[in-house]
């Protein structure tokens, strides 16, 4: 059965490009490069060198000239380099010419992101997605990998070669089982999705408040998450630590109940097939109430991971809802011309640190506020024949204090506004 290449597994030594045409994209280009670097290093590859190259145009070929393709092949050489890496997404055909040009491995960025995903994913959920964006990526690639298997053969028992005629490729096979493995992904997904459809319905019910917790890879979604609700969910100083989705119950200072959600991190130019791919975790952004942005204040790039995320979430369909801005990591930010430039920049945003415990209060608060409208302090005065109505307030509310006169109860509380009004006619 034909699997993805493996071939990162046996890299050791990578040469990093990423080819531009546009001067002023220069600066942009250079980050671009140094984000490879970080993805590259994930996955534990050791890197020679970063090239940063200009091209006057585009060429079908290489992307770049011949010239300058010479040029790369040759450093590639003579750093006796078992890998190329492109910053930019390569056509099959350009992959196919690199590789017969330099007689090494040649990947791009988004199979760089596709191994990581492959490396990280632990539940069902997140293998089957990773399976589906693999294949989708690999299905156009097949053509130079089995050309030298192609096959001749079939045909009924005893006739002669020239009755027989030609049999089916090994790439045509391949194709075919190709397609049956994404389709049943796709299927195995839709499921998953039916799934959460429930769950969010179950939730729904309850009427409880959802937030997603969303941002660029590495800002500190899954820190943030294991602080406020104190939980374990994996969080490591790496790039894509979190691909499956954790939910977590917290409670607000005003007693309201919240479901926050850890999401899988963004990362510039993430390629349009893996968002379709995981649109199942994703979409928890979508459905949320509101969102928790997270921003890694002590990244210099901080403006584009902001621009990036942003990106994401319209593409999503989710640029309407509700967003709190959380500066992360801002005891890293020692230069009072740089807090300066974030508080100018971001007026909004809440500064802390999840890792420090810094400034959770203010953005528990904060969520609060998003809230105000679906919860009410009341005072109760309920007979006590109608202890059905002080279970329902222990259940689905926060009971502030409880006290007794005479035949009543009293009972002072925080009440979500889908139930207030089976209480209104005991309010004191």
């Amino acid at each position: 059965m034909f699997e993805v290449r493996e071939k990162p597994e046996m890299v050791e030594r990578a040469l990093l490009v990423r080819i531009y045409f546009d001067p002023r994209e220069a600066d942009d280009a250079e980050t671009l490069l140094e984000e490879l670097g970080e993805l590259v290093s994930t996955l534990g590859i050791g890197i020679v060198e970063k090239v940063l190259a200009k091209s006057r145009s585009m060429h079908r070929k290489f992307l770049c000239g011949t010239g300058k393709a010479a040029e790369i092949i040759e450093l590639a050489k003579a750093h006796d380099c078992d890998c190329i890496v492109f910053d930019n997404q390569l056509a099959p055909s350009q992959q196919r010419e690199w590789e017969s040009a330099s007689d090494v491995c040649v990947i791009d960025r988004e199979e760089v992101i596709l191994d990581i995903f492959a490396k990280r994913a632990a539940t069902r959920e997140a293998r089957l997605q990773v399976e589906l964006a693999r294949m989708q990526y690999a299905l156009p690639r097949m053509a130079r990998m089995w050309g030298h298997l192609d096959r001749e053969g079939g045909g009924g028992s005893g006739g002669s070669a020239a009755a027989r005629g030609m049999g089916e490729k090994q790439i045509e096979v391949d194709r075919r089982m190709a397609h049956v493995r994404i389709d049943r992904a796709k299927r195995e997904l839709e499921n998953v999705r039916k799934q959460r459809a429930t769950q969010r319905h179950a939730r729904e019910k309850l009427e409880t408040p959802h937030a997603a917790i969303v941002g660029y890879t590495n800002a500190g979604k899954s820190t943030l998450l294991n602080r406020l609700s104190d939980s374990d969910v994996m969080a490591k100083d790496m790039l894509f630590a979190t691909l499956d989705t954790t939910t977590r119950r917290i409670e607000l200072p005003d007693g309201q109940p919240l479901l926050l959600t850890d999401t899988v991190g963004f990362v510039r130019n993430l390629p349009h097939r893996l968002v379709e791919a995981f649109k199942a975790t994703l979409e928890e952004a979508v459905l949320a109430d509101f969102c928790i942005h997270v921003l890694d204040a002590s990244s210099p790039d901080v403006e584009q991971l902001h621009d990036t995320t942003l990106e994401v979430l319209e593409e999503l369909g989710a640029e309407d809802k509700t967003i709190i801005t959380f500066l992360n990591k801002i005891d890293c930010v020692t230069d009072p011309d740089r807090l300066a430039f974030l508080k100018r920049t971001y007026p909004e945003a809440l500064h802390g640190s999840a890792l420090s415990d810094i400034g959770m209060e203010e953005l528990l608060q904060a969520c609060s506020r998003v809230l105000a409208d679906r919860v009410r302090r009341q005072h109760y005065r309920i007979p006590q024949a109608r202890a059905d109505l002080v279970g329902l307030l222990h259940r689905d509310a926060k009971i502030l204090s409880t006290d007794y006169e005479g035949n009543d109860i009293l009972v002072h509380a925080v009440v979500p506004a889908a139930i207030a009004g089976k209480l209104e006619e005991f309010v004191i």
